[in-house]
């Protein structure tokens, strides 16, 4: 039962470490191919990874700016 408690909780950290997915890869894949182009399997990942730093700069900038509202131009 101890090895079941343990698995549950490693489990939970793992799912938990794992950012939430913020673009949508059938749109991303879509663009990229209209372009003549194609994308990697990790392309997305990359890309989701890459909007997460854009937002985290966007966010210190508001605050820094002592607002709470991030802005166009906090971007």
């Amino acid at each position: 039962m101890a090895k079941k408690k343990a698995a549950k909780k490693k489990a939970k950290a793992k799912k938990a470490s794992k950012k939430e997915v913020l673009v949508v890869a059938s749109k991303v894949k879509a663009y990229v191919k209209s372009k003549g182009m194609m994308s990697s399997s990790d392309a997305v990942e990359a890309l989701n990874e890459c909007v997460y730093g854009l937002l985290d700069a966007a966010i210190k900038r508001t605050q820094e700016n002592r607002r709470s509202t991030v802005k166009p131009q906090d971007l």
